[in-house]
């Protein structure tokens, strides 16, 4: 349904009588982890007054992709400069536990950021949703390095402050309708961020990485984890192979800085003599992200990776790395979501909840625990300027089939027996940190 054509007082109330029969269907997901996920799909709204507000504290960083549902061309309001990285909302109606989110910019989203009686709050309409808490600008985000840049254009935090986002390549050698994810917008995000005046730049040099996580060293005690990755390499970059490129960051790391921070790696599917070069590095978690589940969406949603690798040898390779690096440090990401995406997606949501639930009992049962990210239709996707250019919207998945597979994964990872997966911070609602979904939210503690 395109929600621009809604009256808004016809939005809010539908929107909140969503989230009520939600809770009603999904009786043992928690509240807060329903409107957390109704979140990060549908985006967030703020004023005027509210964007001054959020300027005073922590602002996006848009540390790889835009993970926003309209273009900066389209920001009236500067929300690219002004809006913040995370929110963490609590109390309101339903005494919703403390529970951080993402900010997905939009501005027909029925979310807003509002401020009343000098607070921020969370609303759908009049409705009062919570109060929001804002993370304040760290210290070391007011320095610079030596080069000039801002630090943290160089190694932003995420996660409340818990994990430094390290991309480090800033591009994906996916190039193109034949090989570009049909999800994402890594590439044309650079373009944008760089056409709206942001310091960015395709490859960061490894002597600032460090000059940053000397300086974060120093003033920083929330974070414990460093997340190392950028866009694939498919060839070589600088004279490297993907392994070696990547590598090469975490051993400087992890020389200057032994066991300050988890390290973490998301990188393709790699052959083992490959995975081999970032665990001799000192990288303690391999993230290689297989997307989707499906067999024919993957062929239509990754065709870069049906090319290069293949979905047989992908996964192939994932379960391979659990004697790398235990299985419990092999944590693949899937992009929650766009299994319903038009035109060649689920149309039900039980049954892109089946197909999702298949791959997690696959993995699962043999002890890998995948994490996802929510899908928020990026407007410089593929998946998006197509619809786009045929006169359709392309529209998140329904809240239904989200919250859906948050029991399923659930349900799945309890069955097994699995850890809690490493590297995310704490687990349980009113705890988690992990702010793309709510994998970590939905974990009984």
């Amino acid at each position: 349904m395109n929600t621009q054509s809604q009256s808004p007082t016809d939005l809010h109330r539908e929107r909140l009588a969503l989230l009520e029969r939600m809770e009603q269907q999904f009786p043992e997901i928690p509240p807060e982890a329903i409107l957390k996920e109704d979140l990060l799909r549908t985006g967030i709204r703020f004023d005027e007054e509210a964007l001054r507000f959020c300027a005073e504290f922590k602002t996006k960083s848009y540390f790889i992709f835009s993970f926003d549902m309209v273009p900066i061309s389209d920001m009236e309001q500067g929300e690219n400069l002004r809006a913040p990285e995370e929110i963490r909302f609590s109390g309101g109606d339903h005494r919703y536990r403390p529970t951080t989110v993402s900010v997905r910019v939009n501005p027909h989203s029925p979310y807003q950021g509002v401020v009343r009686d000098g607070r921020l709050r969370l609303a759908c309409g009049e409705r009062d949703l919570g109060e929001v808490e804002l993370l304040p600008v760290p210290e070391y985000y007011r320095r610079q390095l030596e080069s000039g840049q801002p630090v943290h254009e160089v190694a932003p935090t995420i996660e409340w402050g818990y994990l430094v986002y390290l991309t480090v390549y800033r591009k994906c050698q996916y190039f193109g309708f034949n090989e570009e994810c049909r999800f994402c917008d890594i590439n044309e995000n650079y373009r944008q961020q760089v056409k709206a005046g942001r310091p960015y730049r395709t490859v960061k040099p490894v002597e600032e990485v460090l000059e940053a996580l000397s300086i974060i060293a120093e003033t920083s005690s929330a974070a414990k984890a460093y997340t190392l990755t950028g866009g694939s390499i498919t060839r070589q970059l600088k004279g490297q192979t993907e392994a070696d490129f990547y590598a090469a960051y975490a051993r400087e790391i992890e020389d200057r800085f032994p066991g300050r921070w988890i390290g973490k790696v998301v990188a393709q599917a790699l052959p083992e003599d490959e995975q081999k070069k970032f665990r001799d590095a000192g990288i303690r978690i391999y993230h290689p992200n297989y997307e989707v589940w499906d067999e024919r969406l993957f062929e239509i949603l990754c065709p870069g990776k049906t090319s290069y690798v293949g979905r047989a040898e992908w996964h192939r390779r994932i379960l391979a790395a659990r004697d790398i690096f235990g299985p419990e440090n092999v944590i693949p990401n899937f992009v929650a979501g766009i299994e319903m995406s038009r035109p060649h997606g689920f149309t039900d949501p039980a049954e892109a909840v089946a197909s999702t639930a298949e791959g997690l009992e696959w993995f699962m049962s043999q002890g890998v625990s995948p994490r996802f990210t929510v899908w928020c239709p990026e407007p410089l996707s593929p998946l998006v300027m197509e619809r786009e250019a045929a006169g359709e919207t392309q529209g998140p998945a329904p809240l239904e089939y989200h919250v859906g597979l948050l029991r399923a994964w659930r349900d799945t990872h309890r069955r097994h027996g699995l850890p809690v997966p490493p590297g995310y911070g704490p687990p349980g609602v009113g705890n988690a940190l992990f702010s793309v979904s709510s994998f970590m939210d939905v974990i009984e503690v």
